[in-house]
């Protein structure tokens, strides 16, 4: 079917990916619809963002950077709905922001994860967890409430929808599940409907569900029907339906009746099932959409199928709802947006031409007032009125699509139908159905107005608009009594009266009726309410010309409604009425809020605010700020002095809502000038949050102490940071609040501690200042405890004040205060107290130990005991008191730097020495031997004559010396050194003293170190020698290496150091060690003395160095001796490099034998790389044998290819079966001109295609052609001979033996790469060859080309045919007759019939025009003359002009009229052959040269062609002339002849004028005869047809006479409540036809009536 005239029409609306989507966002958990207003996609690359689509502005997205789960917009306005889970749990976080006013809506955490979620509704969302379904609604602060527990068909289903019907009383939950064992790929679907009232669930199988609502006939409810499609597979068989089912019928009404259809699935589509479901309420169709996107449409009301295709090739995955053009928009996985509408234009006929469903047909042009049924309504209608269905056919004609049957001709066959006794006349049943369905057109109400006033059915009024009235009145140019007929009405409808008079208001011209004047009359019948409503709508305009109005209708309803007045002024609808006499009304009904806003002056307004118990408070405040600042201030003043506490919290509350326009100031002044604390505590509350002004909260602290507020006092004390803490401190103090705490909150935050402790102490508030300690800041208590102390206060309440803090006091502040007043035995009982709770501060038992200190308690012990004080602390406090009390508090701690100053200060140096050695830290020896310390020298002579000598410490003693080292004072440490170790002391024999003594002497004094060598023996002999060797010191370094066995490193220091060999080879032979000798071959090899090396290397049994010596040997040519080494080494080692170069040296001194004796013995030697070593050196016959050991054929017949051992070499060649071996051993016997063995090679060569070319090249470029084609040939037979062998061999015979080619081609043609072989033909000119190769390759341009270009050898003309008709190039076809016009034009036109099909005739026409031979190709042109070709057409009737063929020219005009006509009849028609000229006038006629075409004939005696040309002309002056002609010249038989052959031409009068006055009456009486009987029948029809036309017209005019009679009767009855009688053309009853009735005809004006319209009247249906 065309998409044109299918029922539902597609259109790609949108493609995400042209806006930016990427398409792998494009998918189910991305992309939402809700509606057809916005598309949402949530990005997850290359960041995270949502992306909104509005579909009125598609190309226009927004983009905002939101990392969400998923994101849905609200079907109707700019709300997002975003969800994501939280980290780490499985809860998720719901939020709903407002997209227009960037503002959070509300937000939520689910305690589950919310597995699918939906918009259900503009204010409702609808959540599903795996467990549970929820409603969250976006209004007020809700939280989500649970409406049902999901079943257990759901369980482990995808969640695809969720729904509700529009009363939110059903709900359904669809999801997907994997499909059963025996169809997995078909997807399984499930269902759960849940009923709100019933509090119920039931679980059906279904893929896709919507709900609708739907009216039956006889229920004035609409029905809840669901609609679900399923598509299950049971007992092998697949089984797919829609289901439509009423929900909840009504009791007692008529109920839907359960449909169901089959869902027919193509077979391609076997496992498609259904994904979404819409339906469309505009027409009551439903959608079914599957997967694969095939679309189903059904009727709702019957479940017929009404069309189905496919609308996407692509998986559709999400659908919404197109509610205003009653379709659905589906979104597909490549990211299409399709919009599915219904084609108004041809679903009717679809329906009832291809369905042939009428009934269903009629129902949808109903229902969606569409197009295409008129026939079927009508046949409807006519069905209904002959079964005398009357009721049935006017709810037909009330709905009938585009008002088709509320026509005159519909009203005329109601009123036609007799009236029965006691039942409702037809027309009235008609009327009625019209009423209740809406309101009737112009000529509807007309005749209801005459129904009316015939029948006085008044209850029809009541549903008829007044309008109707007005509009008749207009129609029949009549003008009532308005007046009249408003007071007509006013007597039994008023609320009539009020539409009446309403209407009047709105007619064209103005209203007929004073407004003054209407209103009067409702109020002299006491009709407030209806005067108020009337004037109410008429004066909406608000006009300045209305003022009095608008002051009259607020007048009478300030005295008797007082509230409709004030409900009129509080809608603002009036501006220019009376102000000030409103303002006095208002005031006397009590309205003061009105009066107020209506009052300009002072007084006024301050005579009426004062009555503030009828005033609503908030309208006052309201008021207050229309006010300018002065005189809401006076009006304040007022309010305040007439009754202060009553209006104190108006006055408030006007303060706190413009204190900005009256100033915060004048507010405050103004409570302040009325002493009223409470007034301004309300107040400043209020403001106080916004300022920071200090003295506002100074202010609003002393309101809130004078009224009485502690607990705000103390909360604003305790808050607020802007008050001015000095003022309000002295406040407080003076105000002596009976609760402390406001101060306590003050002093505690600003630092006045000493201040509050006074004033409370001084009034004897000693709880509070415990309460304060305790409870609200004891890090304050030493401040406390300093002012009391200074305050006298007693030490037992200070003692007891700071126990009962105990751990929470900050102890060293404490101490300091304490100590400052010289009172810190205060605190011995606090801090014996703490000790004994364990506690470990620092302060407590620095306090303690003060106390000690001064008590002089045996402070040492204490000192050297306790752990837990600080010794900087303690001993600063003992440096004045005791300085050795001080030494031991600083040894304690290592307080280095007090200790070295306390000691310094004091000359306690012998102390120091002894703390600095026992210390042992380096920082502190390098600080104390620092060259700037003064005290240094009686520093070390402590530490040498006391401290030293004390100490039984090694550790210590080695710091010390360590620290002589590190401080550079070498000559005393070698002293202090000499002194301990050989002076017999304690430490002689130390190890570490002994290194460290030479070690200093190697630094300080070399001269020393030999004789310390020879006296000492417990050093570290190998380390010691190191330093001497780095020290350049190797004599003393060799005797240490010597003295401790250390040869190896003693020999190194000869061989590195002394560089002496002779030498070390002598300390070699004296010590007999294998490493010592290895150490001299190893120096020897780098000296270059390779034997003498090699020599020591086997003394010394190494073979360790064997790469070494290999490369030694090597470059001094000793291969003898490195033969030697190389046994030794294969002895200890197998390393293939050994016996690799073992085999090199053997072939290096030619011991061939030895090399096959060795290769034969277990070994491991590379084989493979020592025979292409031995080759690349050219030592082929030792290379031979290793590759003939190895087996390797492909080095071995390249070796014997250089040995010239040319049949061993191919024998190896063919073990090895190698192309590159092959084409090696190949070319050497080319070379070698050994061909029987070349062939050989060259055979298993040629049959691998890439190396072919190279062997060819190869024995070419030597000048063996012979040779290589005999291989070439030889090559054919072969089992693996290819495409490539053929060609070469053909290109070679192309080169060198043409005679075979031909047969070559032929014999293998279809084995040949036949572009080489062209090529090869090209270039040695072989023509017949290479056209043979152009056909046989499909290349018939090149092949024509060639052979024309080379005719002699190439041409041959069946050939060239078969050629010509193949070419592409259709230039080569022109050439082609050129070359056989040169060559062979007796076979041209054998060459132009085979091409006629694909040539150019006119080309080819014009080639051998040019040529000169045109008549050579008459035959060609005769064939291809059918083709009308002009030029074809021309050359052809030359030619038959040149042969005077006349019947062959004037067959060619008849049949082919495509040439220069008037140049051919000119050419001929001075022809000296009659037949000619007469051709020529026979093509004027045809050219319409009427005139030239009748001379020639007469010219020529032709009367017959002039007779038939004149009358063929149809030109009345032609034919006449030609009858005069007959007369001059006395054809009396041809002037016969001519009447009747031009007698449609010929006028009587010139017939009879010509034969009367030229005696041939009896010629023309024949003819007159004929036109006498012609005309006496055409006036015989006009007469007919004019007397009918008569009789009709007068027909029409009694006809008209009598309605106009029966319209006059009906304005005679009812001339002021009925519409006027219709126009003419508007009304009509059954004569009429149904149509418009012409006009009366128009005479007396010069014109004869004309018909109406242009048309005959249209008959009925």
């Amino acid at each position: 079917m065309a998409a044109a005239n299918a029922p539902i029409s597609m259109k790609e609306v949108l493609t995400l990916p042209s806006i930016g989507i990427n398409p792998q966002h494009i998918t189910f958990t991305n992309v939402t619809m809700e509606s057809d207003k916005y598309i949402c996609v949530r990005e997850t690359s290359p960041q995270n963002s949502v992306v909104i689509v509005d579909m009125n502005m598609p190309m226009q997205p927004l983009r905002r950077p939101i990392t969400a789960d998923s994101a849905l917009m609200n079907p109707n306005t700019r709300i997002l709905a975003l969800k994501a889970q939280l980290p780490g749990t499985t809860q998720d976080h719901l939020q709903i922001f407002n997209i227009e006013l960037k503002a959070k809506i509300k937000s939520h955490q689910m305690p589950e994860q919310v597995v699918f979620w939906k918009w259900i509704s503009p204010k409702l969302l609808g959540m599903v967890t795996q467990t549970t379904v929820y409603h969250w609604s976006i209004e007020g602060d809700s939280e989500p409430v649970k409406m049902f527990d999901r079943t257990a068909n759901l369980a482990n289903n995808q969640i695809i929808n969720y729904k509700c019907d529009p009363s939110e009383k059903w709900l359904v939950l669809i999801g997907i599940a994997p499909g059963s064992a025996e169809r997995p790929q078909l997807v399984k679907g499930n269902m759960q409907l849940f009923s709100v009232d019933q509090q119920r669930s039931q679980a059906l199988e279904a893929h896709a569900a919507s709900f609708a609502q739907f009216k039956v006939p006889g229920n004035e409810n609409p029905s809840v029907l669901i609609s679900f499609a399923t598509k299950s597979f049971n007992s092998g068989q697949i089984t797919s339906k829609l289901h439509v089912i009423e929900l909840g019928a009504q009791p007692g009404k008529p109920a839907f009746s359960k449909k169901q259809a089959d869902l027919f699935f193509p077979p391609d589509f076997a496992d498609d099932f259904p994904v979404a479901m819409q339906i469309s309420h505009k027409y009551s169709l439903i959608y079914v959409i599957t997967k694969l996107g095939l679309l189903f449409v059904y009727d709702l009301e019957t479940a017929a199928a009404v069309y189905r295709n496919r609308i996407s090739p692509d998986p559709i995955f999400l659908t919404a709802e197109a509610s205003s053009v009653g379709g659905f928009y589906a979104i597909n996985r490549r990211g299409q947006v399709l919009l599915a509408t219904v084609n108004e234009a041809t679903i009717v006929p679809f329906v009832s031409g291809q369905l042939n469903n009428l009934e269903l047909a009629v129902n949808l042009a109903k229902r969606g007032n569409l197009p295409g049924a008129e026939n079927l309504v009508v046949q409807r209608f006519q069905e209904l009125f002959a079964q005398t269905k009357y009721k049935e056919a006017a709810e037909l004609a009330a709905e009938s699509p585009q008002g088709l049957l509320r026509t005159p001709d519909t009203v005329a066959k109601f009123q036609s139908v007799p009236v029965q006794a006691g039942q409702t006349p037809p027309l009235l049943q008609y009327f009625g159905t019209l009423l209740t369905r809406g309101k009737l057109n112009a000529f509807e109400s007309l005749e209801l107005s005459r129904l009316v006033v015939n029948q006085n059915k008044k209850n029809l009024l009541e549903n008829w608009e007044f309008d109707k009235i007005l509009i008749y009145s207009k129609q029949v140019g009549y003008t009532p009594d308005y007046l009249f007929l408003l007071q007509t009405i006013l007597r039994t409808d008023p609320q009539g009266a009020v539409n009446f008079a309403l209407m009047m208001s709105q007619m064209e011209g103005g209203c007929p009726v004073d407004y003054n004047t209407i209103t009067d009359l409702f109020l002299q019948r006491n009709l407030i309410r209806e005067a108020t409503a009337f004037l109410l709508d008429v004066l909406k305009p608000n006009l300045p010309e209305h003022g009095y109005l608008q002051t009259k209708v607020l007048e009478i309803n300030l005295v008797t409604f007082p509230n409709v007045a004030d409900a009129i002024l509080a809608n603002g609808m009036f501006s220019h009425y009376d102000r000030p006499r409103i303002a006095q009304l208002c005031e006397k009904a009590g309205l003061y809020m009105r009066a107020l806003q209506h009052y300009t002056e002072l007084p006024d307004i301050k005579r009426v605010i004062v009555n503030t118990h009828a005033i609503e408070p908030q309208s006052l405040v309201e008021f207050f700020g229309t006010l300018s600042r002065e005189w809401a201030l006076e009006c304040m003043k007022d309010l305040l002095l007439v009754n202060l506490r009553g209006n104190l919290q108006i006055i408030v509350q006007t303060a706190k809502e413009y204190c900005e326009q009256l100033g915060v100031d004048a507010c405050i002044k103004l409570f302040e000038q009325f002493k009223s604390y409470e007034g301004l505590y309300f107040f400043l509350g209020s403001y106080l949050s916004s300022s920071e002004d200090p003295d506002i909260h100074f202010k609003y602290i002393e309101a809130a102490a004078k009224t009485g507020q502690i607990k705000e006092v103390e909360r604003v004390t305790r808050e607020s940071n802007f008050y001015d803490a000095e003022k309000t401190k002295n406040f407080l103090m003076e105000a002596k609040l009976p609760d402390a705490r406001p101060l306590i909150n003050v002093c505690d935050r600003f630092g006045y501690v000493p201040d509050l402790t006074h004033y409370l102490y001084t009034n004897n508030m000693l709880r509070y200042i415990e309460g304060y300690v305790q409870k609200v800041n004891p890090g304050n208590a030493p401040l406390v405890v300093g002012q009391l102390l200074d305050d006298e206060c007693p030490e037992d309440f200070i003692k007891g004040l700071i126990l009962s803090v105990r751990s929470l006091l900050p102890v060293e502040p404490l101490v300091e205060e304490c100590e400052k007043r010289n009172r810190l035995r205060l605190l011995t009982q606090f801090l014996e107290h703490l000790v004994s709770e364990g506690s470990q501060d620092v302060h407590v038992h620095n306090a303690l130990g003060k106390i000690i200190i001064d008590s002089n308690n045996n402070p040492e012990h204490f000192l050297t005991t306790n752990p837990y004080y600080d010794s900087r602390v303690v001993g600063k406090y003992c440096e004045k008191r005791d300085p050795t009390l001080a030494v031991v508090a600083y040894r304690r701690g290592q307080c280095d730097d007090e200790l070295i100053n306390v000691t310094n200060k004091n000359s306690l140096f012998k102390l120091q020495a002894r703390y600095v050695v026992e210390r042992m830290d380096a920082d502190l020896w390098e600080k104390v031997l620092n060259p700037e310390n003064s005290f240094r020298r009686q520093l070390i002579d402590q530490v040498v004559s006391t401290a030293l000598p004390e100490s039984k410490s090694p550790e210590q003693v080695s710091a010390a010396v360590k620290a002589f080292m590190t401080a550079d004072l070498p000559h005393e440490l070698i002293e202090l050194l000499e002194k301990i170790v050989l002076q017999n002391s304690a430490f002689s024999g130390n190890f570490n003293l002994q290194n460290l003594l030479i070690l200093t002497a190697i630094k300080a004094d070399p001269s020393r170190v030999m004789d310390y060598i020879n006296r000492l023996d417990n050093f570290d002999g190998p380390a010691v020698g190191e330093v001497a060797v780095e020290a350049q010191l190797y004599e003393e370094a060799f005797a240490i290496f010597k003295k401790f066995n250390l040869n190896v490193q003693a020999v190194n220091v000869l061989l590195d150091n002394i560089r002496s060999i002779e030498r070390a080879v002598e300390f070699a032979f004296r010590v007999e060690e294998d490493a010592v000798w290895s150490q001299v071959a190893k120096a020897q090899l780098r000296e270059g003395l390779v034997s003498d090396a090699i020599e020591s290397f086997i003394r010394a049994d190494d073979s360790t160095q064997f790469l070494d010596v290999i490369r030694a040997a090597e470059d001094a040519d000793v291969y003898h001796d490195l033969v030697r080494y190389l046994l030794m080494v294969r002895q200890k080692v197998k390393e293939p490099k050994v016996d690799s170069e073992l085999i090199y040296a053997y072939a290096k001194i030619d011991r061939l034998g030895d090399i096959e004796e060795f290769i034969l013995m277990p070994n491991v030697a590379n084989l493979q790389n020592v025979g292409d070593r031995l080759y690349d050196d050219t030592l082929y016959e030792a290379a031979k044998i290793i590759y003939a050991f190895i087996s390797n054929w492909a080095k071995l017949a390249i070796t014997l290819v250089k040995l010239q051992q040319f049949q061993g070499a191919v024998d190896a060649a063919r073990k090895a079966n190698s192309a590159k071996t092959w084409k090696e051993v190949c070319f050497a016997c080319v070379d070698a001109e050994e061909f029987r063995l070349a062939q050989i090679c060259g055979l298993n060569i040629i049959v691998q295609v890439d190396d072919l070319e190279e062997v060819s090249e190869y024995y070419q470029n030597r000048g063996y052609f012979n040779e290589l084609i005999s291989l070439m040939e030889s090559g054919l037979g072969l089992e693996r001979a290819h495409m490539g062998i053929f060609t070469e061999l053909g290109v070679l015979y192309a080169r060198y033996r043409y005679e075979k080619l031909m047969e070559h081609i032929k014999l293998f043609s279809t084995r040949l790469n036949i572009p080489k072989l062209i090529r090869a033909c090209d270039e040695q000119q072989h023509w017949k060859e290479l056209t043979y190769l152009y056909i046989q390759y499909d290349e018939f341009d090149n092949a024509a080309t060639t052979i024309m270009n080379h005719s002699p050898e190439a041409w041959d003309h069946m050939q060239f045919k078969d050629v010509a008709v193949k070419v592409a190039n259709v230039e080569l076809y022109y050439k082609a007759v050129h070359f056989y016009l040169q060559e062979h034009p007796d076979l041209i036109n054998d060459l132009l019939n085979v091409l006629a099909l694909r040539v150019d005739h006119t080309r080819v026409v014009d080639i051998m025009r040019k040529a000169g031979h045109l008549l050579l190709v008459k035959p060609y042109m005769v064939a291809v003359q059918s083709n009308n070709v002009s030029a074809v057409n021309e050359a052809l009737n030359e030619i038959y002009v040149e042969e005077e063929d006349y019947e062959r020219l004037r067959e060619s005009i008849d049949m082919h009229d495509n040439f220069d006509q008037i140049g051919l009849a000119q050419k001929i028609e001075k022809h000296e052959l009659l037949e000619m000229r007469r051709v020529a006038a026979y093509i004027y006629k045809k050219a319409g040269r009427w005139k030239q075409s009748i001379a020639l004939s007469k010219k020529d005696n032709l009367y017959k062609d002039a007779m038939e040309t004149a009358s063929q002309s149809g030109d009345r002056e032609l034919a006449e002339e030609l009858l005069v002609y007959f007369i001059e010249q006395g054809k009396k038989e041809c002037f016969a002849s001519c009447l009747f052959v031009c007698y449609d031409l010929i006028r009587a009068d010139v017939a009879l004028e010509l034969a009367w006055m030229n005696n041939m009456v009896d010629f023309a009486f024949p003819y007159l005869l004929q036109f006498v009987r012609e005309y006496t029948g055409k006036v015989d029809e006009l007469v007919k047809d004019r007397i009918e036309q008569q009789i009709e017209v007068k027909t029409k005019e009694k006809e008209e006479k009598d309605v106009i009679a029966q319209q006059n009767m009906y304005a005679q009855l009812l001339p002021l409540a009925l519409p006027a009688p219709p126009m003419p053309g508007m009304g009509g009853g059954p004569s009429m036809g149904g149509g418009f009735a012409p006009p009366p005809p128009m005479g007396g004006m010069g014109m004869p009536p004309m018909p109406p319209f242009g048309m005959p009247p249209m008959g009925s249906y």
